[in-house]
Formats: structure tokens, C-alpha cells, sequence
């Protein structure tokens, strides 16, 4: 007896009640109508066999599962072929993910890949999107990464794009950048650490940008896990509502699911308007020795296709773009990007300065008025020296330059000359984590050899004529009989800590020429103890030995205060 042939594609378009009609003498029957599960090749009912209980499966088919636990929206775990599909503008979420280092952004960013079948199991490794080898060996996310995902929920198909983001403090910026394209943000923190420092430094700048924040409480399998006094802790310092914050273990699955729901129904879709002129945010971009600056943007209003020509309004250049697509999360090619999506752009562009952080993409024909805001410049905390040890390489370390601060907006540059190492660069960046990883990446990516000087800051000296010179080495400050005083600049750190530690960070503090400034007890017991100290004495030793003095329960940030008399 010849049976009919079984069409997902027209099934699962159907009202749930013609399918629990249909569903029952056919228990090969599988879940996904958006997200064909075995890649529209021929279905072979063994190749499911295992992954889900069939009576799961069954209801889920027939529209009857129940939501929560292991339901209908769940059983696409390895799938998302069709990711690349249109959705309703109301149906797109762009969100980020922040949190302290070392609170598991980058695992959950994982299970989220995972779970919406983005990655495929054989593809899968740890930290997927940590693509450098510098973040894999040191276990920290130092870039941005972006990735677009799509996921079903009670029948109606979503476009997800994440963007994961570092956590150390030397890297807030790209923190900042990545806010900016998005509309809501998981706040990831560990259940058994709580809030940190670098937790509220993320939450502030979440805030200043407007966003839903949704609280995830990380790691609750391990045994020192304490979800519900940190979802106090929460309360308490950051003001949020906890009382829907999702628990979660990234490393076992457990809370995933709910976390993809919240994102669907708690973050906002971004506004449409795709009918007005285009202006799109390049929020990231990198250099292609093959295909030019590569160009990450964000649709805010208009519509993009291949082939258009674009106008870059901040550099005044305009260009054709020959490939546009999305990051899914390696790049894929498609003809056109509407309102509201994250995606790259190539448009054979050779020179590094027509394309920057923070620049507006419109239209060659249809500009649009008003440029968007953009970013404020990175403000560089520390300054050192980079000298080629083969004087020769002075040029191809200039471009090396040029080309990694296309893909690093904080970094700083300017050209010096020393009387022992000839020819050399003088460099500002955010801290020394910063430091150390922009001179790895020069030596590793562009295979220069390089001499570093000792980290130093700029000191103003105000002269007796009334001149104010800004002077980074002994060499330059002016005879004592020219200058009327010197200042040093001035940051406000804030040290958490379990309350077993204040007093040696209080003596730490002390013997770095810190003004203590306030002590407050932020639960009963950590405390958040906050001085300003000359900048001078933080690019030091300072984060090892609080890290020391406190057996590693601290943890700092800060801020630039501005410049003092010495």
C-alpha cells in the first residue's frame, strides 16, 4: 500500500488542530517546519532516534506540548538551516551579553549557538566565538563577536542576533560599541560569586543606553552556588528587578531554554523603519589582506542591497558594495539587510581611514540629513613606547598599526623618536591587559619584532608663559624656572571586596598616594571601598597586589577623574 508523502514545509503551516488529526498514525513525525531538521535531505526516522521522548515529540507536532521544560520550541536543539530567512522587523532581537570576567558570557553565547542549531554538534568547541588564539590560551574574551541565530516559539520564527563581549575592564569600550547596536542585554552573573566590580561598570553603561536588561544567574550547579542571595545582592547595589531572574548553569543546559523565551518576549524589537533613508552603524570592522577593510554595521533605518552604492559620511568616500551578508557566525552572503539587522559589508575598500568605529553608511543618491551620534573616543590611561628591534620594519609596523586599530578603536598611536632605539611609535591604551595584548597581536599577526618601554603616563606641565605642555618623558619637561607646577592625571577606583580584606586594601590604597573618598556595605558581607589615587601608581603592580592581598576575592574598576597638582 503506497503512502502519501509527509511535507513539513506545508504541515507545520497548519492550525494545531488539523495536525493532532494528522499526527496519530504517523510516529515518525518530527518538530521543526522553519528549522528543517535533517538539512531537506530525505527523512530517515532513525537519525532522531534518541534525542527526544517520541511522546515529546508527538505533542509538540500536534501543537499540544506545553510550554517550559523540554517543549515544542525546544526540540530544534541542532538545527537552523534556514536562518538566513526574512522575519517581520517586529520579529527581530538584538541583544548583547555583559557580565564580570570569568562569569560565563562566552559558554552561555555557546549554548545559545547550540540550542538554536546555529553551530552544529561536530562543529562545536569551547568559546566558539573566541576566534584569536590569544583568547583561547588566556580563557578571556578580548573582541566583539557577533552571531545571528533564529528560533521558533509557538510557531512564529525569531531572528536572534547576539553580540558577545569581553569582560575585563581594558576592554569596556568594546563593551560600550556593542551596546549600541542592540535594544536589550542578559546581565550574567555567577551565582556563587555575585556582583563584582566590573558587573556594575557594565550595568551603568546598559543603562545609559537604554536597554532591558534581563538578570541570568549563572553556575547555580556548582556546590557554593547562592542564586537567591545574589539575586539580593542584585536588588540591593544595582536597583533591578529580580524577582524574574533566570537561573541558569551554561554548562550543564539547565535554564537555556528559558533564557531564549525571555530574550523573545522581554527584550524589544527595534523600530521600523525601513521606508526612510539608509543610515547604517559600523560598530566593528577588520582588514582582509584579500577583500579590503571588512565593515560590521548595524541597520538603523533604511534598507541596504548588494550592489548599492554607499557613502561613508564621517570620511566623505563612497563605495559599491560588492558582498553583504550576516554573521551566523561566520559570515554568509545575502542580497539584501533591512531596519533592525546586524550584518558585514565589502566594498574593496583598501584604505584603513575611510571606514572607522563609529562612522554612519548611507546612500551615494539618497543621503540621509543627520549623521548618527556614534561613539565617544576612547580616553588611553596608559602610554609605552613600541620599537621595531630591526629599524627597516618601521613601515610595515606603522601599517600594522593602522590595521589593527581598525579592528581595536581604543588603541592610540603617534610617532616618536628615541636617541637609543631609533625610529618607534608611542602608543595609549585603556590598562595593561590592553597593553600586553596589543603587542601579542602585533607580533603574532604581523610577524614584527618589537621593543617595549616601561608603561608610563602623561603628565601637564603649566609654564610660566601661560603654555600648557603635555609631557610623557623626562626629557621634555621644561627647566624648573619656566614652570609654574606639574599635574598628574587622577583615577577613582573601586575596590568589592569580602569584608575579611578591607584593611589591607585600605593600606594598599594608603601607600599608592590614595585619597580614601567612601566605604560602603553593599550586603552584609562585601563591602565597596573607593579611592582616588594617581593613575602613576595604578599602571604598576596594583591589580596583582589587590589580587593578592586578597587571596583573588577583589575585584576593581575605574574611572579617569581628571588631572591634580602634584
Amino acid at each position: 500500500m503506497a503512502t502519501s508523502v509527509f511535507r513539513p514545509s506545508t504541515f507545520f503551516t497548519r492550525p494545531p488542530e488539523s495536525r493532532q488529526a494528522r499526527y496519530l498514525p504517523m510516529p515518525e513525525l518530527f518538530l521543526s517546519g522553519e528549522l528543517h531538521l535533517f538539512q531537506r535531505r530525505a527523512y530517515r526516522p532513525e537519525l532522531f532516534t534518541g534525542r527526544c521522548p517520541y511522546g515529546i515529540l508527538s505533542r509538540a507536532a500536534a501543537g499540544t506540548e506545553p510550554k517550559g521544560t523540554f517543549g515544542a520550541e525546544i526540540v530544534v536543539y541542532d538545527v537552523g538551516f534556514d536562518r538566513l530567512k526574512k522575519v517581520p522587523i517586529s520579529n527581530i532581537r538584538n541583544f548583547c551579553i555583559i557580565a564580570h570576567i570569568d562569569h560565563g558570557k562566552s559558554t552561555l553565547a555557546d549554548k545559545l549557538l547550540q540550542l538554536t542549531g546555529t553551530v552544529q554538534k561536530r562543529e562545536m568547541k569551547e568559546q566558539f566565538l573566541d576566534n584569536m588564539d590569544l583568547e583561547r590560551e588566556r580563557g578571556i574574551t578580548i573582541k566583539l563577536q557577533a552571531a545571528r541565530m533564529r528560533f521558533v516559539l509557538e510557531s512564529e520564527a525569531y531572528c536572534l542576533n547576539l553580540i558577545d563581549t569581553p569582560g575585563h575592564v581594558d576592554f569596556s569600550y568594546e563593551v560600550s560599541r556593542s551596546l549600541a547596536a542592540c535594544e536589550g542585554a542578559l546581565l550574567v552573573v555567577d551565582a556563587s560569586q555575585g556582583v563584582e566590580a566590573q558587573t556594575l561598570a557594565n550595568v551603568y553603561l546598559a543603562l545609559e543606553s537604554n536597554l532591558e536588561i534581563i538578570p541570568v544567574l549563572n553556575k547555580i550547579d556548582l556546590p557554593g552556588a547562592e542564586p537567591n542571595r545574589v539575586a539580593k545582592e542584585i536588588e540591593e547595589i544595582i536597583g533591578l528587578n529580580c524577582s524574574n531572574a533566570i537561573h541558569c548553569s551554561a554548562k550543564e543546559g539547565i535554564g537555556i531554554a528559558e533564557i531564549l523565551r525571555a530574550i523573545v518576549t522581554r527584550i524589544p524589537a527595534p523600530k521600523d523603519t525601513s521606508g526612510s533613508p539608509l543610515r547604517a552603524l559600523i560598530f566593528d570592522s577588520y582588514y582582509d589582506p584579500y577583500r579590503g577593510v571588512i565593515v560590521y554595521f548595524r541597520v538603523v533605518d533604511g534598507t541596504i542591497k548588494k550592489g548599492d552604492k554607499i557613502y561613508f559620511m564621517a570620511s566623505g568616500k563612497d563605495y559599491f558594495a560588492d558582498e553583504i551578508g550576516v554573521l551566523s557566525p561566520n559570515q554568509l552572503q545575502v542580497d539584501k539587510l533591512y531596519a533592525g539587522e546586524v550584518g558585514y559589508l565589502s566594498a574593496s575598500i583598501r584604505s584603513v581611514a575611510d571606514a572607522r568605529v563609529g562612522d554612519t553608511i548611507t546612500h551615494f543618491a539618497r543621503k540621509a540629513e543627520i549623521s548618527l551620534p556614534g561613539y565617544e573616543e576612547a580616553t588611553p590611561m596608559v602610554f609605552c613606547g613600541l620599537f621595531p628591534v630591526d629599524a627597516d620594519q618601521f613601515p610595515e609596523l606603522r601599517d600594522a598599526l593602522e590595521k589593527l586599530q581598525l579592528n581595536d578603536a581604543a588603541l592610540r598611536f603617534e610617532a616618536e623618536t628615541s636617541s637609543a632605539m631609533g625610529f618607534g611609535f608611542r602608543c595609549g591604551f585603556l590598562g595593561l591587559l590592553h597593553m600586553e595584548i596589543v603587542q601579542e597581536r602585533l607580533e603574532r599577526e604581523y610577524n614584527l619584532t618589537l621593543i617595549t618601554t616601561a608603561p608610563s603616563v602623561v603628565y601637564r606641565v603649566n609654564c610660566v608663559n601661560g603654555d600648557t605642555i603635555e609631557c610623557s618623558n623626562p626629557s621634555l619637561l621644561p627647566e624648573p624656572g619656566k614652570r609654574i607646577s606639574i599635574e598628574e592625571p587622577v583615577v577613582k577606583i573601586e575596590m568589592l571586596t569580602p569584608k575579611d580584606y578591607i584593611g589591607p586594601l585600605m593600606e594598599l590604597g594608603q601607600e599608592r598616594r590614595g585619597v580614601f573618598k567612601e566605604m560602603n556595605y553593599i550586603t552584609e558581607g562585601r563591602a565597596s571601598i573607593i579611592y582616588e589615587l594617581p593613575l602613576a601608581e595604578m599602571v604598576g603592580d596594583f591589580f596583582d597586589q589587590l589580587k593578592s592581598r586578597s587571596k583573588g576575592y577583589a575585584s576593581m574598576e575605574y574611572s579617569f577623574v581628571g588631572y591634580k597638582n602634584t
